[in-house]
């Protein structure tokens, strides 16, 4: 295919040679002009310093500030970094101060073009177009278009903004030409894409190549004497009542006529191409127009082979300048987002910041008394700003046609007001800190706008990277910093269980581990959320650490005791946010040099709280001043060492008192260790005493039977009867020598009328029917002090039961059996149930912690559920120790309440000298 002798050689264009190319692509590439990076693209590689320098940018909300800038970008490229907070942002002192630049030469340009604004909307992003030529797919004519539309728009920008600098003798626009220096804006291409298509009707032109043209020109005529047969026949069949109307159609890409079902004989040899739905109609194609019809199919295929062919050798051009034109698209970009950061510094009338390396600059510059490393001032909120003036524009713009609107006094800008009836004009403040300043700490009341300020300025340090403007009076002077980090707000995690204090505390040890000496901190309501004097401890311990290692550190408190560091560095800095006792409301004004107070107490009885309640706070407000911590730390001192005695005291008795519990448990845990094995021997030791002593017996009656009938042989008979007597007097003598005793044959009436003696051993039927020694009886109160093992315990007179002198000499013989004694104890309960039908057997009244509930320390609400607890799962006929202490009482008598009204309680018996603040309670 050869192309036409005007259109320029697809292959070689005539204005550049390959090697000239080559060679300029060469140039372009190595002799860019800076390209910002990217907001994520951090100045610290770290993963940590990437989380927290992307954590502080959502805590400054700078995704909205950059929506705000999006609303002034040209382009969808610009529109969709601002949407994405993807703006460049410098990673040097250099590339911020470059964008700056960037910005005022676009102010500059802004103004000179006001009546010819520059139009950057016609540029294009034609990345994904470029991706498909590269990756072989052909670009379609549309598509080719769009390329050309964006060369030419860049060019026309770029010539613009050429004629506007070559106007302008103070040279205010070289940062906006550097950004285009170096492009190649593809003229050739754009002019070969313009001579072979029509992007108006979006069609390729006939003199895109000779071969194309020749085709069309001959399918042309082929086409005329095709459509002049046809019309012919047409006419014909009409004539002969063939068709109701001439009618000429293409069918199955062949052009032929309609004629009737019953009238196709008009057109012998004539070939049906088609049929109507209904059948009456066929489409058909003469005999005379097969030949032509041939010849337009096999033109319309060389056709479009041709246009592809074309379309393939301009995708083949832009695929070769995909490189160039990516990097234009770049520079493109660049130029929208400065315009778009020109025209929001003018849409908030921002000043631009200055921007210092170091403080030896500002010294030199300004002097040592003068001399501000931060000297901003009047700047807004920029976010409270971009929301009032977008309020403003809706406000205007819904009462345009009322001019009295307009509020004179403040010339001419409306009073906007908020929801609540405030002015919603964010108010200006003024950020100065000295040379040499490190650390700056901020107090003042709630809500006075400690935090609002601390955002601004880490808003403001981003802005002045990002090359923005500041919504500032003057011009404003602020250091370059490599980092902005922020611990501000609530950092609790409950994901990562974390708690405030502990969020807090490993963000800010994150922001310690990653800040540089360029770096800001901003630290919100520093030590907050855990012990005040461990808080205040752990703040100034940071706070002497930060001032080595960073830029400039700030930090919100309410403590006091932080605003006196001043007083002994000069490296830390107070401020104070400004309260009207007047209004009781804030100013959010920063009074620098100053402490500020909560006015907590102010604002609480503005509220209404009772005075009795502000003057005792007062009263303690006075006791914790720094003057009387002295004071306090002696009477603290003197308390915990009263405390510690008692606790040491306290500890000597517990230890005591486990030694004897230990002694006992040891001593049981011997009684029970082998307790069937002692059992069995003692039952087989009991066997074989009492086959000695029924041997023992048996042999005496043998001896009194042999004797009695020896003098039976001799005796009378008139001595015959009282010889009987005898004899029969000595065996039962023998017998009952030899008859067990009744050890509980003592009567009911007995044992109430028994009267107990200090020394003597009874038993106790409290105790399961243990032996105890009486070590108090009491004629009083009616009671028995009794002492069993280590346990001493007062009982009721009645529980105790005199004990027989062969039981008495059980109790003290070693050899005794526990089993036995297990036995003979049942035994003893099931008389006296028989004897007493209405009495009750209880366990044990030992306390245990079992059967121990522990009152002491809780709510009312909280031990009276506890106690509920406590008796619902107590077993029948069992005991409860209720310990309610000796406080106040309240406990005391909420359990005494419950006891008497529970069902489950027969009875319960108060404190005794045996049990302070405890009751036992007897469940049924």
């Amino acid at each position: 295919m050869q192309l036409s002798a005007n259109v320029l050689s697809l292959r070689i264009p005539p204005f550049l040679s390959h090697q000239h190319r080559q060679r300029h692509r060469r140039y372009s590439l190595s002799t860019r002009p800076f390209k910002p990076k990217l907001i994520s693209s951090l100045a610290k590689s770290s993963k940590l310093a990437a989380a927290l320098q992307s954590e502080t940018l959502k805590t400054l909300e700078w995704h909205s500030l950059c929506n705000y800038l999006s609303s002034f970008t040209s382009t969808s490229m610009a529109l969709s970094l601002t949407k994405t907070a993807a703006i460049p942002v410098g990673q040097s002192h250099e590339e911020s101060q470059k964008l700056l630049d960037q910005t005022t030469a676009a102010l500059h340009a802004m103004e000179a073009l006001k009546s010819q604004p520059l139009d950057l909307s016609a540029i294009e992003d034609v990345s994904g177009i470029l991706h498909s030529a590269v990756s072989g797919q052909m670009l379609t004519v549309r598509e080719l278009c769009r390329v050309r539309r964006m060369l030419g728009a860049a060019r026309a920008v770029s010539e613009k903004l050429t004629a506007v600098a070559q106007g302008d003798s103070l040279e205010r626009y070289p940062p906006l030409l550097e950004i285009l220096k170096g492009c190649y804006f593809q003229m050739e291409l754009e002019q070969k894409i313009g001579f072979c298509i029509d992007c108006n009707l979006s069609t390729i032109l006939d003199r895109a190549s000779e071969e194309l043209e020749l085709i069309r020109a001959e399918r042309k005529r082929n086409m005329e004497n095709l459509e002049s047969l046809l019309k012919e026949v047409s006419v014909n069949v009409f004539q002969a009542g063939g068709i109701d109307r001439p009618w000429i159609t293409k069918r199955r890409s062949r052009m032929c006529v309609g004629v009737r079902a019953s009238h196709k004989y008009l057109l012998p040899d004539g070939v049906v191409l088609n049929v109507s739905s209904s059948g009456a109609t066929y489409f058909m194609e003469p005999k005379e127009a097969v030949e032509l019809n041939n010849m337009e199919v096999k033109l319309s295929n060389s056709e479009k082979a041709e246009e592809m062919a074309i379309l393939s050798l301009l995708t083949s051009e832009v695929a070769e300048s995909e490189a160039e034109i990516k990097y234009l698209l770049d520079r493109l970009l660049e130029v929208d987002l400065a315009f778009a950061r020109a025209a929001y510094a003018k849409w908030v009338n921002g000043a631009c910041p200055i921007l210092s390396s170091k403080e030896s600059e500002v010294l030199v510059s300004y002097g040592a008394d003068n001399a501000l490393s931060i000297d901003i001032e009047g700047i807004q909120h920029p976010l409270l700003l971009g929301s009032f003036l977008r309020n403003f524009t809706d406000f205007i713009a819904s009462n345009s046609a009322d001019p009295s609107v307009l509020d004179e006094k403040s010339g001419g800008m409306p009073a906007v007001k908020s929801s609540n009836g405030k002015s919603s004009f964010p108010v200006p403040i003024d950020i100065k800190v000295q040379c040499g300043t490190r650390v700056v700490v901020i107090s003042g009341p709630n809500t006075g706008g400690k935090t609002a300020s601390m955002k601004t300025l880490g808003l403001a340090s981003i802005m002045s990277k990002a090359g923005m403007y500041l919504p500032a009076k003057k011009q404003p002077r602020l250091p370059w910093f490599d980092l902005v980090l922020a611990d501000i707000g609530d950092s609790q995690s409950l994901e990562q269980s974390l708690s405030t204090f502990s969020g807090h505390m490993s963000r800010i040890c994150g922001i310690l581990e990653v800040a540089s000496k360029e770096s800001l901190i901003l630290i919100d309501e520093i030590g907050s959320g855990t012990d005040p004097s461990e808080g205040v401890a752990l703040s100034t311990s940071i706070l002497q650490y930060v001032k080595n290692c960073v830029n400039l550190a700030v930090v919100t408190t309410h403590y006091a005791d932080l605003s006196l560091l001043k007083d002994k560095d000069s490296r830390y800095e107070n401020a104070a946010m400004e309260f009207s006792l007047e209004t009781l409301q804030p100013t959010y004004r920063i009074l620098w040099g100053s402490t500020g107070d909560s006015n907590a107490l102010t604002i609480a009885k503005s509220i209404g709280f009772d005075r009795s309640i502000i003057e005792r706070a007062k009263m303690w407000v006075e006791c914790l001043k720094p003057e009387k911590q002295q004071e306090r730390k002696g009477v603290l001192y003197q308390s915990l060492m009263e405390e510690r005695r008692r606790l040491e005291t306290q500890f000597k008795r517990a230890e005591s008192l486990h030694a004897e519990i230990m002694e006992l448990y040891y001593e049981v845990r011997g009684e029970a260790e082998n307790l069937e094995e002692r059992e069995i021997a003692l039952r087989a030791k009991e066997i074989r005493k009492v086959q000695q002593e029924l041997n023992a017996a048996k042999s005496q009656i043998d001896t009194v039977i042999q004797e009695f009938e020896n003098q039976l042989r001799t005796a009378d008979s008139d001595d015959f009867n009282s010889l009987i007597r005898k004899f029969e007097s000595a065996i039962n003598s023998i017998v009952k020598a030899h008859h067990p005793g009744d050890c509980f044959s003592i009567t009911e009436r007995d044992a109430s009328s028994y009267l107990p003696q200090t020394g003597e051993k009874v038993q106790v039927k409290r105790l399961g029917n243990k032996i105890a020694t009486v070590v108090e009886p009491s004629e009083d109160d009616n009671t028995v002090l009794v002492q069993y093992g280590k346990i001493r315990v007062r009982v009721e007179r009645s529980n105790v039961r005199p004990i027989s002198s062969g039981k008495r000499n059980d109790t003290i013989s070693p050899r005794r059996s526990l089993k036995r004694q297990g036995e003979r104890s049942r035994e003893f309960l099931s008389n006296s149930d028989a004897t007493n039908s209405d009495a009750i057997a209880y366990s044990p009244l030992i306390r245990t912690s079992k059967n121990t509930v522990d009152l002491r320390g809780m709510r009312v609400e909280e031990a009276a559920h506890h106690l509920d607890m406590a008796i619902s799962a107590r077993g029948s006929n069992s005991v409860v120790f209720v310990v309610h202490g000796m406080g106040t009482g309240v406990i005391k008598e909420r359990a005494l309440e419950i006891l008497r009204n529970h069902p489950r309680v027969i009875k319960y018996e108060q404190e005794n000298p045996m049990n302070y603040g405890c009751t036992v309670a007897y469940i049924k």
